[in-house]
C-alpha cells in the first residue's frame, strides 16, 4: 500500500466528521484493494435512512463488492473510527476482508476486542488481521463530543 494506515484512518475520520455533521453517530469507514485503490468510503447512515443496518462498514461492505462484482472482499483491508460490533465484525468475516484497522475501542458495543468477540469462535469462518487503536484519541474525542452536545 501506498497510503499508511494512519493516512486511510483521516479518510474515515472525515467520514465520521461529516456523519456528526448530519446529526448520525460519528463513524466513518474506507475499504482498501490490496493495489491500494479506495474501493468506498462511508459514514453512518442510521437516522437518515430509517435503517439500523446502516453502518458505515455495512455501507462501505456493500458498495466495494458493488465495485469488485464479487460479495468477496480478498486481500481487501476496511479502516473504521470505532471498533465494530458484532453485526459488522461478522460481516466483515463474511466478506473475507484480510485485514480490520480500527480506530477507538468500543467496551459497550464492540464485537472485536469486546463483548461477542466474534473472530474468538469456532464458529468463524474467517478472521481478519486486526490492527486497533489507529488514531485512537482523535476518534475517541469525536465520539465522546457527539454523545456529551446529545445529552446537553
Amino acid at each position: 500500500m501506498t497510503k499508511t494506515d494512519s493516512t486511510w484512518m483521516a479518510i474515515a475520520l472525515a467520514e465520521a466528521r461529516a456523519a456528526a455533521a448530519a446529526g448520525e453517530v460519528p463513524v466513518g469507514a474506507v475499504i482498501v484493494a490490496p493495489d491500494g485503490v479506495q474501493l468506498a468510503s462511508t459514514a453512518n447512515r442510521v437516522e437518515r435512512d430509517a435503517d439500523p443496518t446502516a453502518h458505515a462498514e455495512i455501507l462501505a461492505i456493500r458498495a466495494a463488492a458493488k465495485t469488485l462484482g464479487s460479495p468477496r472482499l480478498i486481500d481487501c483491508d476496511v479502516f473504521v473510527t470505532l471498533e465494530p460490533c458484532a453485526m459488522c465484525a461478522q460481516a466483515i468475516s463474511l466478506a473475507r476482508v484480510r485485514r480490520l484497522v480500527f480506530a477507538a475501542y468500543d467496551p459497550k458495543g464492540g464485537g472485536v476486542e469486546h463483548g461477542a468477540r466474534v473472530y474468538q469462535h469456532a464458529t468463524c469462518h474467517h478472521a481478519p488481521d486486526i490492527v486497533g487503536g489507529v488514531r485512537e484519541s482523535e476518534a475517541g474525542q469525536m465520539l465522546k463530543d457527539f454523545f456529551q452536545a446529545r445529552r446537553a
